[in-house]
């Protein structure tokens, strides 16, 4: 797999993938123009989205309708170490939804591979070349 990474003007940098774009920028006070998510807003939504993906998969292969289902993904700051400290998933599922799928469902949640990725993660390595 392979991301191109492109400048797409100010503070606009793009990512390219078999065919799609996926496009970030800064917000205003960082010297953006606000006009996409900004890449760190991007990395952790990827986080609820890849849980919810296994969520509906769960759901679908059970035949329970997600239409009032949502997964409300809750941040925590740590000051001291400037950075994030802790996120967790809020899986709010209706008065209706099975119970004995409720920890089933958070089960499903916890295979997303982003988590398992920040549980264990990969060496980063940059470097530079030419043409």
């Amino acid at each position: 797999m392979k991301f191109e990474i492109k400048f797409a003007g100010n503070k606009k940098i793009n990512a390219e993938l078999n065919g799609h774009i996926i496009k970030t920028d800064q917000e205003i006070q960082a010297g953006g123009e606000g006009s996409a998510p900004a890449p760190f807003d991007l990395f952790l939504a990827s986080i609820g989205t890849c849980a919810g993906i296994y969520v509906k998969s769960f759901c679908d292969q059970r035949a329970i309708t997600t239409d009032d289902l949502r997964i409300v993904q809750h941040i925590e700051y740590d000051m001291a170490k400037r950075m994030i400290g802790k996120i967790a998933l809020e899986i709010i599922v209706p008065d209706n939804f099975p119970e004995q799928y409720r920890q089933a469902v958070v089960h499903a949640a916890n295979i997303c591979a982003v988590k398992k990725h920040l549980q264990d993660p990969p060496q980063i390595e940059t470097f530079v070349s030419t043409k």
